[in-house]
């Protein structure tokens, strides 16, 4: 058995050094930021939709801290057929190209949450939805690739509707609807789209 010189394996490791680097490079140049909520970055033009759009009485609020974050939190109530609330974000305006994925950095409550996406502007666009549980007091991150995102009108799963298109994507947002009463709270960090681990 031929034993390698010491020259040999110095270059086989600065080798697998070079190829790890090239990875690790890609990986981070396909992150991009959508929503750094750490430094109020394009985060203060989110909209809370309830359930008072359809007659129930859910309350829900979307509040930046002033050291950082911020916070989804109310009420929900299943009154009146009600029983979620929302929040999305202003216009994204980032090309996802190069991504297949979202991350998010969050410290919930212990309660299931969706995280949803629309690829039009208007109030009655399909909503694509993927579904994350929290851990009570706990920050995660949670990594949501479209693949899985499920699109939806108003609760209901749409089957004549294409899978979600990166290249489409007009705004993101958070939906609790858990069919659960009672008082939430979500914090979220920062919200990126990223490519899948290889």
């Amino acid at each position: 058995m031929t034993i390698p010189s010491a020259t040999s394996l110095r270059h086989v490791a600065a080798l697998l050094c070079a190829c790890l680097s090239i990875t690790m490079n890609a990986d981070a140049a396909s992150e991009k930021m959508l929503f750094d909520f750490q430094t109020a970055t394009n985060s203060t033009a989110w909209q809370v939709v309830n359930d008072d759009v359809m007659g129930g009485v859910s309350t829900s609020q979307f509040q930046l801290l002033t050291n950082g974050g911020a916070i989804f939190s109310g009420v929900v109530s299943l009154e009146n057929n009600g029983g979620f609330a929302s929040v999305r974000s202003s216009a994204v305006r980032e090309n996802l190209s190069g991504t297949d994925a979202f991350v998010l950095r969050v410290r919930g409550d212990g309660r299931r949450y969706k995280f949803t996406v629309r690829t039009e502007s208007g109030f009655d666009a399909p909503n694509y939805q993927a579904e994350f549980t929290t851990k009570r007091g706990a920050w995660e991150e949670h990594r949501l690739a479209f693949k899985d995102f499920v699109p939806t009108f108003r609760g209901r799963v749409l089957t004549d509707v294409p899978p979600l298109n990166s290249s489409k994507i007009a705004s993101v947002g958070v939906l609790i609807s858990d069919k659960q009463a009672g008082p939430f709270r979500l914090e979220m960090g920062w919200i990126k789209a990223a490519g899948l681990p290889r």
